[in-house]
C-alpha cells in the first residue's frame, strides 16, 4: 500500500538557545509529534546575529538528538569531556539517557550557518541509560546514487530502491529502527521506494516543493508532511528538490516533557530537575 500525504505541519520561527533563530516543525506543540519523533528545527542564515550566541550549556534526559550540519562550523562540549566538532555535512547522535549537560556553540563569526536537529524519544526502559554520542563525518554517510541523477544520503536506517539496492546507514540498531535520510531530486523527476510498513513516517523539503503520493498533493518549502501508513512512497519533483525524509517505529508510551527532559511521568520529570539541581542528572 503506497503512502499519501496525511497532514502538514508549516515550520514556524521561533529562538532557542542563547536567543539562535529557527523554525520548528514537530515538537512546536505537544499534539505536534510523530511518535518516536519529538521535534526538528531547522537553522538557516547568513547574519552573524542570528547565530552567533549559540546553544550553552544545558541538560537534556530520557531521548537522543541528532544534529546535522549543511553550513558552517559547531562545537559541541559535554560534562564527560566529548568535544566535537560539526562542520558541513557532519553528523552527530547524541543519547542524553540518564543524562549530558552539554554545549553546541559556533566557530564562525560570519557566514552561513545552516542545518537541522531532531530529537527522538527513548522508551522508557532506555531512558536512564549511560550518555553516549557518536560523530559521524560526511564522508562515512552512505550515498545511494538515483537513476534519475539524484541521490541519497543515508543517515540513519536502509534504502531500499524501486530496484531491489540497499543502502544501509552510518547509524543502526536503535530501539526505534530509526530511518533518517537527506534525498536530492533533479527537476522532473519521479522517485518511488519502500518504508517500513509500521513506521512513523514524514518528509520535509528544506529547498524546492513536490508532489506526494499517488494523489500528487503539493508540499512546500520547510513544511513538514506526515505519512499514512504503507509500504512504499512516491514523490515527484518538478523543480530540483532537496528534502529529509524521517521516521521510527512508534514506542507507544506516554510522555512527560518539560523543556529538554522527556520522560514517561511527571513525577520523573520532578526527580530529572531535582537531579539536575543537585548535580545528579549526569551520574
Amino acid at each position: 500500500m503506497s503512502r499519501q500525504l496525511q497532514q502538514i505541519i508549516p515550520a514556524l520561527a521561533t529562538s532557542d538557545g542563547a536567543g539562535v533563530k529557527i523554525k520548528r516543525s514537530l515538537g512546536q506543540s505537544p499534539g505536534a509529534r510523530l511518535d518516536p519523533i519529538l521535534m526538528l528545527d531547522e537553522f538557516n542564515s547568513d547574519e552573524a546575529a542570528d547565530y552567533l550566541a549559540g546553544f550553552p550549556s544545558h541538560p537534556h534526559r530520557g531521548f537522543e538528538t541528532v544534529t546535522y550540519m549543511l553550513d558552517g562550523h559547531m562545537l559541541h562540549e559535554d560534562h564527560m569531556g566529548n568535544r566535537g566538532d560539526l562542520r558541513a555535512g557532519d553528523v552527530q547522535w547524541m543519547t542524553a539517557g540518564r543524562g549530558i549537560i552539554h554545549s553546541e556553540m559556533p566557530q564562525q563569526l560570519e557566514g552561513r550557518m545552516r542545518g537541522f536537529q531532531l530529537w527522538i524519544n527513548l522508551p522508557a526502559a532506555e531512558k536512564m541509560k549511560p550518555a553516549a554520542y557518536r560523530d559521524i563525518a560526511a564522508n562515512d554517510i552512505p550515498e545511494h546514487l538515483l537513476t534519475s541523477g539524484g541521490r541519497v544520503k543515508v543517515i540513519a536506517g536502509e534504502f531500499t530502491a524501486d530496484d531491489g539496492t540497499t543502502t544501509r546507514g552510518a547509524i543502526n540498531g536503535t530501539s526505534t529502527e530509526a530511518l533518517y535520510w537527506d534525498i536530492h531530486l533533479p527537476a522532473a523527476s519521479t522517485i518511488e521506494f519502500s518504508l517500513p510498513e509500521q513506521h512513523h513516517v514524514f518528509i520535509y523539503p528544506y529547498e524546492g516543493e513536490l508532489l506526494v503520493g499517488d494523489d500528487r498533493r503539493g508540499l512546500g518549502t520547510s513544511q513538514a508532511g506526515l505519512l499514512s501508513p504503507g509500504s512504499s512512497v512516491q514523490l515527484e519533483a518538478k523543480e530540483p528538490v532537496r528534502l529529509l525524509l524521517i521516521g521510527g517505529k512508534p514506542i507507544g508510551e506516554p510522555i512527560a516533557q518539560y523543556g529538554p527532559f522527556v520522560m514517561n511521568t511527571s513525577d520523573e520529570i520532578e526527580q530529572a530537575i531535582d537531579d539536575y539541581r543537585n548535580g545528579r542528572l549526569a551520574g
